[in-house]
């Protein structure tokens, strides 16, 4: 999981030194570098391309590359570690979802939990006058809305199609939607430009990996708090690199957003 982390951070920085390029091209590129290691797998190992939930994984690619276009366009107005800590909050917005679409149960001290880590974000948004931008609190903020439906779309297919097949769809839609977007606007890659373009799959593909198998080798409500590690590692990177500012206020809320999710995660588990 600390390995998925730092693939994170990295995917993260490296779209936020991109400047002279679209966010769309970036998707792009974030997409045709991960079909290099999903499409050989599938072949490989002789698993259908098509899947089986067609309509199911078409529309999780679709709500997908919504969530991941607003949360690269996020980075490029604030503050690298604020957007991730904002777009943590996706699993309140999937619980909800699964409320009323799955009809799942929620325990009474989980809505504690969602109400502190919702103050971070109020916090982040109503306080910090420095860094923040209402417009990027606001594309993060949506874009975790759209990754909540993400879950909820992955728990309807469930089992029936393999994991890999159901990431190749988000990166075909996203490469094929991202490319006729970015068209309009194509900058040419040039020297070093290819190899951060071409390298964002290649961290986001080996950031999801690692997630899963840490996911499957260790308890859960151990291993998953240590994916928050990504928002430490980010603000390091960004105070370092970008000479980003946070408050003290923007700091607090960061914190009260990974309390509260932690402690769901810890707690949900248990149950």
């Amino acid at each position: 999981m600390i390995i998925s982390a730092l693939a994170f951070t990295l995917l993260n920085v490296f779209v936020k030194s991109l400047k002279s390029f679209s966010v769309y091209q970036i998707v792009f590129f974030r997409a045709l570098g991960s079909l290099f290691f999903t499409i050989p797998f599938l072949l490989k190992n002789k698993i259908s391309l098509l899947g089986n939930k067609r309509g199911l994984m078409i529309m999780r690619s679709v709500v997908g590359l919504i969530s991941m276009t607003l949360f690269f366009m996020s980075i490029k107005y604030i503050a690298m570690g604020t957007a991730v800590s904002l777009r943590y909050i996706a699993p309140i917005f999937a619980t909800v979802f699964a409320l009323f679409i799955l009809k799942e149960k929620i325990r009474p001290i989980q809505w504690l939990f969602f109400a502190i880590a919702f103050s971070g974000v109020l916090i982040l948004k109503g306080f910090d006058d420095t860094e923040m931008q209402v417009t990027g609190v606001i594309l993060a903020i949506v874009s975790a809305l759209f990754a909540g439906l993400v879950y909820i779309f992955i728990r309807k297919i469930g089992d029936a199609d393999h994991p890999v097949v159901i990431v190749n769809y988000f990166m075909v839609i996203s490469a094929v939607i991202g490319g006729l977007l970015s068209i309009s606007d194509w900058v040419t890659p040039v020297g070093k430009d290819w190899l951060i373009l071409m390298s964002l799959g290649v961290f986001g593909y080996f950031a999801q990996l690692y997630m899963t198998k840490a996911m499957q080798v260790g308890e859960t409500n151990q291993v998953a708090p240590l994916k928050y590690l990504e928002v430490i590692f980010t603000i390091i990177i960004g105070l370092l690199w970008f000479k980003e500012v946070y408050t003290l206020w923007s700091l607090v809320g960061v914190i009260l957003i990974v309390s509260g999710l932690t402690l769901n995660v810890i707690t949900k588990k248990k149950s």
